[in-house]
């Protein structure tokens, strides 16, 4: 049998309180070890949560860094694109430096300052046919720029970009050389895209002389309708001819109505005839009929052949053409058309805006102060004609202000009832008329030379204008009433007949036909005459007042009153119309 245990007694038992001491020491030692197990659990716990902070932020920088690089890779890429698109679609001029002998460089001549020189001349003459260009909607590489192009002196953007233009682009590159042609003689040969080597020589001094005739040269290869627009805006009418004729075989289809109309135009001063420019506008349309210029030219080229019907027929057929009016077609290029009809308001308002966008003289062949001053006069407006010609310009080189002058002035002194006056400004407009080189821009106004000696008592001399004065509907009328005047109604009554079969759709002889029937006595044949001239002059005031006038006669005050109102719309300056206004209104 065993030993007990020391201090034990064989089978003996525990007393309870040593039972209960043991028991707790248990529970502690298990309690701490579920607070030890907590605490190992909250540790790790931490310690995957830390590893999970790190990850995220690990995959955060990762995320910034690529995002980064994406970034800078997909700026690179897009400027690298653009750069490619820029070079792709490139279409502009670019002058490159010009060969010279290194021996001019003492004279301080080298290849830059040649083709900077070239340059500032292309430069300019883009400049000047801008608004032609814009208006036909040109794009080219004319419209876009004109560049010099420098060597690239390391690799960057734009060498390569430059590279890639040469390579892909559609710009239109000019080069040449100068070169020492003889003693104190130079030759300067100018190459460009397209275009045949062409060399210009000269002496030594003579270099911007041949620089502007090289860029003469490649400007009008390059954009030929332009160039024969420039030239005939600034009066070279031969080299206009010249040129044309020239380039109109192979020219592109889009040029070819502009060579022809600008053919037209300089084919009268170089002593063509009107109706051989007449064919040439007419050609230009059947190009490019909604050309509006061409349609103008055929308009003021009519009526300068005696054709004022036809005049008016291609204003209807610009009209149709423009879709309405206002429609395509500016206002401006329906001077002739407002004229024949009596549309002065609207010639007037064309006018002044042309003048006001163009420093107050206008683009037209005449100055617009005096044409707006005839307008003004027309409208009978006698205090607005005479500052306008107090206030416009006079120009040396514009032969038609002086003669419009005295034309207007003539007008209002007949409207002033000064007869004297009226003649004496009649015969000095007929001495300034006489200068060919304002003949042409005043077709018609002789005709009214013809009344004013009649009235001053010469009807040798009246009878001779009209016999040479052609056929012009204001002739045949004014021949008309002077038959009335000298009391031969037959002949009279025959002239009218004839001036409204001159041109039917016109209103003014159905006008002066109206006026003299009412003198006549015949007020219901005079209001019929009056009523046909609105019809086909319905902004013109004269048909309306004169209307309104027989109606009066005729008792029928309110009808007559509904014309002053009317004929007021388009003459609110008129004052015999508003005295006549003024008297119906307070019964007199």
């Amino acid at each position: 049998m065993a030993d007990a245990l020391p201090g034990k007694v064989a089978g003996e038992k525990k007393k309870p309180e040593a039972v209960h001491s043991d028991k707790s020491l248990i529970l502690r030692i298990r309690t701490d070890y579920l607070q030890y197990e907590r605490e190992m659990d909250h540790a790790h716990l931490q310690d995957q949560l830390e590893e999970e902070r790190i990850r995220r932020t690990s995959r955060r920088v990762r995320f910034g860094w690529l995002l980064f690089v994406v970034l800078v890779v997909a700026a690179v890429g897009i400027g690298l694109g653009l750069r490619i698109s820029e070079a792709v679609t490139a279409h502009e001029v670019v002058v490159e430096p010009f060969h010279a002998p290194p021996n001019l460089a003492s004279s301080g001549i080298d290849g830059t300052l040649v083709a900077r020189g070239l340059l500032d001349e292309l430069t300019r003459l883009q400049r000047a046919t801008r608004g032609t260009a814009a208006r036909r909607g040109l794009q080219s590489a004319w419209t876009n720029g004109v560049h010099l192009a420098l060597p690239a002196r390391h690799i960057s953007l734009d060498a390569m970009t430059a590279m890639l233009k040469a390579r892909y682009g559609h710009d239109l590159h000019i080069s040449g050389e100068l070169v020492e042609s003889g003693a104190g003689e130079l030759a300067l040969t100018v190459r460009a895209d397209g275009v045949a080597p062409k060399s210009f020589g000269g002496a030594a001094d003579e270099l911007a002389t041949l620089t502007s005739a090289a860029a003469e040269y490649v400007f009008g290869q390059s954009e030929p309708g332009l160039w024969a627009s420039y030239l005939t805006g600034e009066g070279r009418y031969p080299e206009t001819v010249e040129f044309v004729q020239a380039a109109f075989p192979a020219a592109d289809r889009a040029d070819k109505p502009y060579l022809l109309n600008s053919w037209g135009m300089a084919l009268e001063p170089t002593g063509g005839s009107p109706r051989d420019a007449l064919a040439l506008y007419r050609a230009a349309l059947k190009f490019k009929p909604d050309y509006w210029n061409a349609w103008t030219n055929v308009q003021s080229t009519s009526i300068n052949l005696g054709d004022e019907e036809g005049a008016w027929q291609a204003g209807e057929q610009m009209r149709k053409i423009a879709n309405g009016r206002p429609g395509r077609a500016p206002e401006t290029d329906y001077l002739s058309w407002d004229l024949l009809t009596g549309n002065l308001q609207a010639a007037l308002s064309g006018l002044m805006a042309n003048a006001a966008a163009d420093t107050g003289v206008g683009s037209l062949f005449s100055s617009a102060g005096t044409s707006i001053a005839d307008l003004q006069a027309r409208m009978h407006d006698l205090a607005a004609a005479e500052l306008t010609l107090q206030s416009s310009k006079d120009d040396p080189n514009d032969p038609t202000i002086a003669a419009m002058t005295h034309f207007v002035r003539e007008r209002l002194a007949a409207e002033a009832g000064d007869t004297a006056r009226a003649v004496t400004e009649m015969e000095a407009f007929a001495v300034a008329a006489a200068n060919p080189a304002a003949a042409a821009d005043i077709t018609g106004y002789n005709c009214w030379f013809a009344p004013a000696e009649e009235a001053a008592g010469h009807p040798d001399k009246a009878d001779a204008i009209l016999l040479s004065a052609g056929t012009i509907v204001d002739c045949y009328r004014f021949h008309a009433d002077i038959l009335d005047g000298r009391g031969d109604w037959t002949a009279a009554r025959k002239a009218y007949a004839a001036a409204v079969n001159l041109a039917p759709d016109l209103p003014a002889a159905y006008c002066s036909w109206g006026l003299a029937l009412a003198r006549h006595g015949d007020l219901p044949g005079a209001a019929e005459k009056f009523k046909q001239a609105n019809l086909r002059g319905p902004h013109w005031a004269d048909p309306l007042k004169a209307w309104g006038d027989v109606l009066l006669k005729q008792r029928q005050v309110k009808e007559a009153v509904a014309k002053y109102d009317e004929a007021l719309k388009y003459a609110p300056n008129w004052l015999a119309l508003k005295e006549a206004t003024s008297a119906v209104q307070h019964g007199r």
